[in-house]
């Protein structure tokens, strides 16, 4: 996360913009992004993104390197989807196409399916082993690539113009949030559900909560003045979004997730805050990160720097790296509403900057994790690293020359904020 002061359109009001670097062909350029669009994102600062288009007019060489990773992407993205919640081979519990339906990843069934007990029940958890059948017959794969590609499109067409990447963007989301034929509805009751046991659970919140924040902020970059994003999209897109904000705050699932005391907790944190910022409602984002301090930091995170309920975990590397993932761009919407939460200590001495650090031997290689990981992916920390490294740490700065880049590429310069980036299907 950067730390330092949004002064973006300051400097940027002197440049003169030269011609956006298309890594695709002239005809479908757009006409560039006006220096003066200063995306107000939720997560990712958007002074901070401009300052990289203009470096990228300019023609700075790894910046260039970089965009070519993305704008590969985004390409992929191009010729897929879009998804809908309504194409699902069955509706969820209750019966309405328009409900998102996850299924639960480590329960399995105990018994061979048959005609009288088609799923094969009961089913028992094992605990980090994802039962492949979760990706089928449900929309969990699909929420995934709308998440994703809004996000690279959104980024590829606004370092770009190429007009392709918003206008597959704007399909992408109105498909999925929009269109009536084809929305989901603003909930997540049936959300992981366990086949014979239960239609949906909180924990299934996390299905959003873990990349949502990357839509919001793609909606937030499409507003610069994407082709095709008209007002009206962007109205809607804000009830959308109001309406989900009021379901996580008021519905059983939602404040039973707020209440949980690991990373489906923070997680929970990091989107109300994000959606809070971006549907207008900024004390309530400040309060939330205010909150984080006293209810997450302090019991979630140990004197060592190390978080003993993900360290409990059967892939805890994974967990450690995912939850600081939430807490990282927890404190880049804090940065947006005047709260530092990377200074925060807690009575132990406990704090983010810590937690980064007791990252740090396993993320550079210089030492193997010592706690139970069924896969252990070194560049799962790089982004946080990153993010402690740009918010003034000087151990995580000095190690991230030693970080190993994810696949795809180290696109950190383009979207400075973190990722969960390994897949916890494997």
């Amino acid at each position: 996360m950067s730390a330092r002061p949004r002064l973006g359109v300051v400097l940027a009001a002197g440049a003169l913009l030269t011609a956006v670097f298309v890594p695709s062909a002239s005809a479908h350029t757009a006409p560039a992004v006006p220096k003066s669009a200063v995306p107000d994102t939720a997560v990712l600062d958007g002074a901070r993104l401009q300052q990289t288009k203009l470096r990228l007019d300019r023609g700075d060489p790894q910046l260039r390197r970089s965009l070519k990773q993305l704008t590969t992407r985004a390409d992929n993205w191009l010729v897929q989807g879009p998804w809908t919640v309504v194409d699902k081979p069955k509706p969820a519990p209750g019966g309405d196409v328009h409900d998102y339906l996850s299924q639960a990843p480590y329960w399995w069934p105990t018994t061979t399916p048959t005609a009288d007990n088609p799923w094969g029940c009961p089913y028992v958890q094992r605990d980090g082993q994802r039962n492949p059948e979760v990706d089928t017959g449900t929309d969990r794969q699909d929420v995934e690539k709308v998440f994703d590609s809004t996000y690279d499109l959104a980024l590829a067409w606004y370092y770009t113009g190429d007009k392709r990447y918003a206008q597959k963007a704007d399909q992408v989301l109105r498909t999925w949030f929009l269109d009536p034929a084809t929305k989901m509805n603003p909930n997540l009751d049936h959300a992981q559900f366990i086949p014979c046991k239960y239609d949906g659970r909180a924990i299934g919140v996390i299905d959003f909560s873990q990349s949502y924040t990357s839509v919001v902020d793609a909606i937030a970059i499409l507003g610069t003045g994407a082709p095709g994003w008209t007002r009206n999209d962007r109205t809607a897109m804000a009830s959308w979004n109001s309406d989900f904000l009021g379901w996580l705050k008021s519905s059983a699932f939602g404040k039973e997730e707020g209440a949980a005391a690991n990373n489906h907790g923070t997680f929970y944190d990091m989107q109300v805050a994000a959606l809070a910022y971006a549907t207008g409602d900024k004390a309530l984002a400040k309060r939330t990160v205010l909150d984080a301090r006293a209810k997450r930091i302090d019991p979630q995170i140990a004197g060592d720097g190390s978080q003993p309920q993900e360290l409990a975990r059967t892939r805890s590397w994974h967990y450690s790296t995912f939850d600081l993932v939430a807490y990282t761009r927890l404190a880049a919407i804090g940065r947006h509403v005047g709260v530092n939460l990377w200074t925060y200590q807690g009575p132990a001495g406990q704090g983010l900057l810590k937690a980064v650090d007791y990252l740090l031997p396993a993320a550079t290689g210089a030492a193997a994790w010592s706690h139970p990981e069924l896969e252990f992916y070194r560049y799962a920390a790089s982004d946080v690293v990153h993010a402690a490294a740009d918010a003034g740490d000087a151990r995580a700065k000095a190690a991230v020359p030693k970080l190993e880049a994810p696949p795809g590429g180290d696109l950190w310069a383009l979207r400075p904020a973190a990722e969960q980036l390994d897949s916890i299907a494997g």
